[in-house]
């Protein structure tokens, strides 16, 4: 509908001047015609779009609001682009104007869309020879970041997906996109685990696949609690740290072991997920920490406190009210995250070859972090590394929560392993695979059922957490995720089956555009529905919401459902079998279409 909505703003726009021309206005009249006064529909009954400038100009011109409409409906009434478009406007309640577009325009989009593979999604065009000056059409999307020698969790889950999901819709808006997994690769952590392991496995140190990654995680356990409380383990492992950080032959073939095996690891994960990541750790950026300090010395914007150098920022204070200051190097000289994420937003933003040039940056992390990243952004833009013609955006995320409201945890307390959470889906996914399989005395091969269960348990998982508003904790549920009925993945995946069992049955899904006619509600509505897609996507691009995606997916299923059962396709005579089929096939590519740019996998049988 961007293309419709367009006119149609232009339409509305050259109506206002007409009937209040730019010298008659004061700067508040200016101020609401200037604004975007035509707004999707709230509800069906109304339409497909709102105009709702007449409340608000009542009270400035002093005029009732119908009034206004009614001459606003008179001006659009003699526009022949806006006639070719829209039924009559009708004014309603006191004083919106409702517009309902006609069917030949309707019609003629829905013939667009059965010969275009983007769905009448516009595909964004750059000026790539802007790039050295940093204006190009490259996004970072800074994404997952487990660490090394841990176990991913179930709280990487949504940094994982959430990030994913957003890089496939900015790479299909045109994008170039380059997601970073930004892994805990480096620091005092690897200084305790390699003093530890010197102790109780030094082969790990120089052999590869010595440990497993779960001993790894014990081992670094074990490591931490000797770290607090053995000042002299403390001692030997900051030197640890210090050889790390000189190159030290030894003491860097056992850091690469380390990360190689976590790596491992990971990627078992990435692969089962459907995850596309390129490593750039901590250790990447080591070698600039020390410019940054200078350059951000140079420009006056340190402070020693203590020892330690500081910046005083606008907005963070501590609990007792005073300024708080952040770090950007200790007392005793090293560093920290924030140095390592400003040297990391620094080289992103600095055009190629010294950096990557991007346009914009998006870091998806828990909220719980929305304070430092406030800090990293605005130490940022006090030292000029961010151009006026960049986004940097902090994209935060909840807790996921047991059914019990509490944080998901195992029933000792600790934090749930993400393959486990994967392995339980699938588990539960093929219970009721087999159940169902049952009580319909169908017979399928093992492969399919092992196909269906791992598609539909990791279907649910991403989408149970992709349906939520992001910003929002959300109560983690195996039960409803795997559920047919409701706003679910299975719900979704069983509306592409039917699709697919109308091909099987006989129906031609390739539909040309010929003898194409629409008679039935419950078709126009449809059509209404598959032609929002190209706004819903933009909203995405825009605010980083995948959940306004799955929304419009659900709504989607729900519509088509009610179509599939209530209005005959394969026993329909033509042109209305032809023309159902063709509406089926829209349907079906563009619920593809939005379950892969939400990552999750799709199937023609269940």
């Amino acid at each position: 509908m961007l293309k419709i909505s367009s006119k149609l703003q232009k339409a509305l726009k050259k109506a206002l001047i007409k009937i209040y021309p730019e010298e008659d206005r004061s700067p508040k009249t200016s101020s609401i015609l200037s604004s975007t006064n035509l707004v999707p529909a709230s509800k069906p009954e109304f339409g497909d779009f709102q105009i709702n400038c007449a409340l608000a100009l009542a009270k400035e011109i002093k005029q009732p609001p119908r009034l206004i409409a009614e001459k606003i409906v008179a001006q659009l009434q003699k526009d022949n682009d806006f006639l070719k478009i829209c039924n009559a406007p009708i004014i309603a309640g006191p004083g919106f104007i409702n517009l309902s577009i006609n069917s030949k325009t309707l019609l003629s989009e829905i013939h667009i869309r059965l010969n275009d593979k983007r769905l009448g999604v516009p595909l964004k065009k750059f000026d790539t020879l802007k790039r050295k000056k940093g204006k190009n059409n490259l996004v970072i999307i800074d994404f997952s970041s487990p660490n090394i020698a841990k176990e991913m969790h179930v709280g990487h889950l949504r940094s994982t997906i959430i990030g994913d999901s957003l890089a496939r819709v900015l790479e299909f808006c045109g994008y170039e996109v380059l997601r970073i997994n930004h892994v805990g690769d480096w620091g005092t952590q690897f200084g305790m685990l390699i003093n530890y392991l010197k102790e109780v496995a030094p082969e790990a140190l120089h052999t590869k696949d010595v440990v497993e990654i779960s001993d790894l995680v014990n081992f670094y356990r074990q490591a931490k609690k000797r770290f607090d409380e053995d000042q002299d383990f403390q001692n030997k492992s900051r030197s640890e740290v210090v050889n790390l950080q000189a190159g030290d032959k030894e003491t860097l073939i056992a850091w690469q072991l380390l990360c190689n095996q976590s790596r491992k690891e990971f990627q078992k994960i990435y692969d089962r997920l459907d995850i596309q990541l390129t490593e750039r750790g901590e250790s990447f950026y080591n070698k600039f920490l020390k410019d940054i300090i200078s350059d951000l010395d140079e420009k006056n914007l340190l402070i020693n406190d203590q020892g330690a150098k500081c910046i005083f920022l606008n907005g963070l204070v501590g609990k007792d009210g005073k300024p708080q200051p952040t770090i950007v190097q200790k007392s005793d000289g090293g560093f920290n995250y924030t140095t390592t994420d400003l040297a990391a937003i620094k080289y992103r933003l600095t055009p190629p070859p010294e950096g990557d040039g991007a346009c914009r940056l998006i870091y998806v992390t828990d909220a719980g972090q929305a304070s430092h990243f406030f800090g990293v952004f605005q130490i940022a833009k006090l030292a000029k590394w961010i151009p006026s013609s960049c986004l940097v955006e902090h994209v935060p995320f909840g807790l996921v929560q047991g059914e019990d409201g509490k944080k998901l945890k195992t029933r000792s307390g600790d934090t749930i392993r993400l393959v486990d959470l994967l392995d339980e889906a699938i588990y539960r996914a093929k219970k009721d695979l087999n159940d169902r399989l049952k009580a319909e005395s169908r017979s399928e091969s093992e492969n399919f059922i092992n196909k269906v269960s791992t598609t539909v348990g990791i279907a649910a998982i991403k989408y149970a957490d992709l349906s939520q508003n992001r910003v929002s904790n959300y109560q983690f549920s195996f039960n409803k995720m795997l559920s047919l009925q409701g706003n679910t993945a299975p719900y979704l995946l069983y509306a592409l089956v039917r699709i697919a069992g109308l091909s099987r049955k006989g129906g031609d899904l390739n539909v040309s555009t010929q003898s194409i006619l629409f008679s039935e509600p419950q078709e126009w509505t449809l059509i209404r529905k598959l032609l929002q897609l190209d706004s819903i996507i933009a909203e995405v691009e825009q605010e980083l919401l995948p959940n306004r995606l799955c929304g419009y997916l659900f709504e989607l299923s729900q519509i088509f459902n009610r179509f599939y059962d209530q209005v005959p396709i394969l026993k329909a005579r033509e042109p209305s079998k032809t023309s159902r089929l063709a509406l089926c096939s829209i349907t079906e590519k563009t619920l593809k279409l939005g379950m892969n740019l939400l990552g999750i996998p799709t199937l023609e049988r269940m």
